[in-house]
């Protein structure tokens, strides 16, 4: 089995949503009297490769600790959209592309994750590029987002910082998945590596009381 490695370090050079108070890490421990070396961490919960779970989007909504065990352990597919999408930071999966995906590959599983590999990764060494100023980047549009609700998916990833295509005020996305009981794994690396089915996804997702989101160390799971 190959193991993959999806998400990004989480450190001060983590590109994160602007307005966001900045990844802190001051040493509080430092192998003084009992020989120990700590540190307080502070970073918003939606840091780096991270989880969004309903209450992120919908009053009242379930979160972070309330996500159920076997759905942070699920088969995963993969849409290769870098054909469609380029450079293009206006570009959105629509209905259409997800249908002409399931014409090569299958009906899109229920109870799987739907992973969205645009690329944009390869900026993330450049936080201008990676998010845009104002923010601006490639994501799934609400067609898309509708009928994977409809297929009964577990959640759906994507490689940039957000779900929702960078400038889009409304946040269609957000909440037609969120509203459907849908989790967002936002900020993924890596994804040209996983094959268009047959991964399995592994969410390490921090079971945070109350939590709108929490970062998480995504595996997928190759044979």
């Amino acid at each position: 089995m190959t193991v993959l490695d999806l998400s990004q370090p989480l450190g001060p050079a983590t590109a994160l949503w602007p307005g966001s108070e900045p990844f802190s890490a001051p040493v509080v421990e430092d192998y003084g009297e009992y020989g120990f070396w700590a540190r307080q961490l502070g970073f918003p919960e939606h840091s780096g490769t991270h989880l969004d779970a309903p209450a992120h989007r919908i009053r009242g909504g379930a979160t972070t600790e309330a996500v159920e065990a076997d759905r942070l352990v699920r088969p995963a597919v993969r849409i290769d959209a870098r054909g469609w999408c380029g450079a293009d930071r206006g570009w959105t999966l629509e209905a259409a592309h997800v249908e002409e995906w399931e014409a090569a590959h299958g009906r899109v599983p229920a109870g799987c994750w739907v992973l969205l590999c645009t690329g944009w990764d390869r900026f993330l060494g450049d936080f201008g590029l990676y998010l845009g100023d104002p923010p601006d980047f490639p994501g799934y549009g609400a067609s898309a987002a509708e009928l994977l609700v409809e297929r009964g998916v577990a959640g759906i990833g994507i490689d940039t910082l957000g779900v929702d295509q960078g400038a889009s005020e409304e946040s269609p996305v957000h909440t037609i998945a969120l509203g459907g009981g849908l989790w967002h794994l936002e900020g993924l690396v890596g994804l040209d590596a996983v094959p268009a089915t047959g991964a399995t996804l592994f969410v390490g997702a921090v079971k945070l009381v109350g939590g709108s989101g929490a970062p998480a160390r995504v595996l997928a799971l190759v044979d």
